[in-house]
């Protein structure tokens, strides 16, 4: 299909698009109204759907609002290899704001050179997430903060060593008066500074933000059609919503690799609900040139792997010597939002080329110089 070729891309309420011209101006008027419907399966709650659009104000829970003294605390700590019983580890050490706050490897390394299990997501706009990590086994930032300091394989500390450890710092005690008005240090204090440093990493606005607020000349008739094809026939608007380009749930999306050594139950091992096993929470796509290799276990190099893979409707293989023995159970359903999307190459390249518009150049952070 040629881009110059005529589109039917008609809606009840909204009129007819029939070109990549009526496309680009629809999506580039400022006017979500103007825009054709999204393709969304049946099993969506149209009354909850949110589509794609630009990020809003980050919100600061009422428990743990913003100051710029906890905020620039919380840069600290997240910086500060002391929290690892190493003294080698810190949270930046997977999250490196030079790498799309993450680490731009397969799986991360930890405490001792171990490898984790999963790749690490970036966090950048992590504020608009809900629950937290691949599984959700955090229910939010502050609760988030604690888990890679005590995990075995990651700074492998134990919590009050750690929190023991910042408080015999003396330079510290400034930092967190100014911050929580007094130079008392905990655990809490410590996961709610962080949390309010991890609110701040947000994109500035990307080539898609701007084009739909109304800079038209910014996108190409390729980049048109693949931000089409991302709402209509590719499907993937159906997990990849809201300004944050992730619905925020959990699907299987054919990568459990069941009976291989890299098998991954995913939300199952939190819940224990069968009907969570291969769950993955869904990642955000912004910034996603930037966060490489993809998928929760890293083993997907290219973009255009991620796409073919959804194109061909995520295949899941499960070995056959499985079926009927005791594991029999636990063989993972694939979400049936997935199959076949019949791209060719043309709308492949296109999709990409609009994937490619939700990322930002990387900017400098400067890193605390650490107290003493």
């Amino acid at each position: 299909m040629s881009l110059s070729v005529l589109w039917s891309c008609k809606d009840k309420q909204q009129g007819s698009y029939t070109d990549i011209t009526s496309l680009k101006q629809a999506y580039s008027s400022g006017d979500y109204s103007q825009w054709p419907e999204p393709t969304l399966d049946e099993s969506i709650d149209k009354s909850n759907f949110e589509d794609i659009g630009v990020l809003p104000k980050v919100e600061h829970p009422d428990y743990n609002p913003y100051s710029e003294e906890k905020a620039k605390l919380g840069k600290t700590l997240f910086f500060d290899p002391r929290l690892s019983v190493s003294g080698q580890i810190a949270c930046a050490s997977c999250h490196n704001p030079e790498l799309g706050w993450t680490d731009n490897t397969t799986r991360s390394f930890g405490h001792d050179r171990q490898t984790g299990p999963r790749n690490a997501m970036t966090i950048l706009n992590v504020a608009y997430a809900h629950e937290l990590f691949w599984d959700g086994r955090a229910k939010n930032l502050e609760d988030q903060a604690r888990f890679p300091i005590s995990d075995e394989i990651e700074m492998n500390e134990n919590l009050n060593i750690a929190v023991d450890k910042i408080a015999n710092i003396e330079g510290y005690k400034p930092l967190f008066e100014a911050a929580f008005g007094n130079d008392s240090i905990s655990l809490q204090r410590i996961q709610y500074a962080i949390a309010t440093f991890e609110r701040t990493i947000k994109s500035p606005k990307s080539k898609f933000d701007k084009f739909i607020e109304g800079k038209s000349d910014l996108f190409s008739d390729q980049e048109v059609k693949g931000l089409h094809l991302f709402r209509t026939k590719a499907m993937c608007i159906n997990c990849h919503n809201t300004p944050y380009f992730s619905d925020n749930n959990y699907h299987n999306d054919g990568q459990t690799l069941f009976g291989t050594k890299d098998e991954d139950f995913g939300r199952y091992l939190v819940t224990k609900d069968v009907d969570d096993i291969g769950k993955f929470r869904t990642p955000t796509l912004r910034e996603i040139s930037n966060t490489g290799p993809w998928m929760h276990h890293g083993h997907f190099p290219s973009l255009l792997d991620v796409v073919e893979f959804y194109n061909l409707g995520n295949p899941a293989v499960i070995q056959k010597k499985y079926l009927g023995t005791p594991r029999d159970s636990l063989i993972p359903k694939t979400s049936p939002l997935l199959r076949k999307l019949n791209m060719d190459r043309e709308e492949i390249d296109a999709l990409l080329a609009f994937l490619e518009t939700l990322s930002t150049p990387n900017r400098r952070t400067i890193i605390p110089t650490l107290p003493k």
